[in-house]
């Protein structure tokens, strides 16, 4: 991999750290996004990242879990792998989902609080309408998405 290729592989590494995942995890989405041939085996995507095998192998399994990569039919055993299509929209749904149990939570300790604590109320709900009105957006953003996607190829 050349430098630029290279800088761009370590940033993806720190981006995926921001997002709550490994470095290891960005670096190996990173590679298969611009790796020719696009899609790569265990060993190749160990040797170019310069990691055990045993890591790519785990890191592998949880991008293809989350719906970012896939694994590619090969005539062999060997497992090859490839950045699959709409794998970000799909962690964004899986992330939004998450948005129902944080107003579920907020809402067991708004029943927690009462009205005789006005002030821990008011947190919890502003925090819990944030969640609620980023629920209600969440769906619309991504049929946006999708439309833009649409859009663009035509």
């Amino acid at each position: 991999m050349d430098p630029r290729e290279g800088e761009f592989v370590d940033r993806m590494g720190l981006v995926m750290e921001r997002f709550g995942g490994t470095r290891t995890m960005g670096r190996l989405y990173a590679w298969l996004m611009i790796c020719d041939p696009p899609h790569q085996s265990l060993t190749e995507l160990a040797a170019r990242l310069d990691v055990s095998k045993t890591a790519v192998s785990t890191v592998a399994r949880q991008l293809e879990l989350t719906g970012m990569i896939e694994r590619v039919p090969t005539a062999s055993r060997e497992h090859r792998y490839q950045v699959a299509a709409g794998g970000w929209e799909h962690v964004m749904k899986v992330q939004f989902a998450a948005l129902r149990q944080a107003v579920e939570a907020l809402d067991l300790g708004l029943a927690a609080v009462g009205g005789e604590r006005p002030e821990q109320r008011a947190r919890l709900e502003e925090t819990r309408d944030f969640f609620l009105w980023t629920e209600r957006d969440a769906d619309d953003m991504l049929r946006r998405w999708r439309d833009s996607r649409d859009d663009a190829d035509r």
